[in-house]
């Protein structure tokens, strides 16, 4: 009987070890941190490591320019998405509007908060790479 209520503490311990995992903050909200709108703005439209994606913006663009004329708006905003992540990366304020611009006009029911001050954003993303993407 022993055997068993060891088996169910340890299984207790290992719920609470897995919960603490889960409120301990990203390296992206250690980042940011009290800056909430900023991280709102750029968590799910910034790429942590863009050197990683293999398609320069300006043919990402191109692609979604290419699914939209063909009435594939699923693929045209995820392309546009890519552009503007990438644009993010690269500081191009003025592209960054233009392309989640787009993934909006595309989809109205989605918005993007990093529209909503540009600038910062894209201030804040060019910092963080700057800290974490060295080499």
């Amino acid at each position: 009987m022993l055997g068993l209520l060891d088996i169910f503490r340890k299984k207790e311990r290992e719920k609470k070890k897995i919960g603490e995992d889960l409120t301990k903050p990203t390296e992206l909200e250690k980042f940011f941190g009290d800056d909430k709108e900023t991280y709102e703005a750029l968590v799910n439209v910034m790429f942590l490591d863009p050197r990683k994606i293999n398609t320069p913006m300006k043919e990402a663009a191109e692609k979604a320019k290419k699914f939209e004329k063909e009435k594939d708006s699923l693929n045209a905003k995820i392309w546009y998405e890519i552009a503007g992540g990438l644009a993010i990366y690269e500081g191009n304020v003025k592209k960054v509007v233009e392309f989640f611009s787009e993934c909006e006009r595309i989809q109205p029911n989605t918005k993007y908060l990093i529209i909503k001050d540009p600038e910062k954003a894209v201030a804040k993303a060019q910092e963080y790479y700057r800290e974490h993407l060295r080499a």
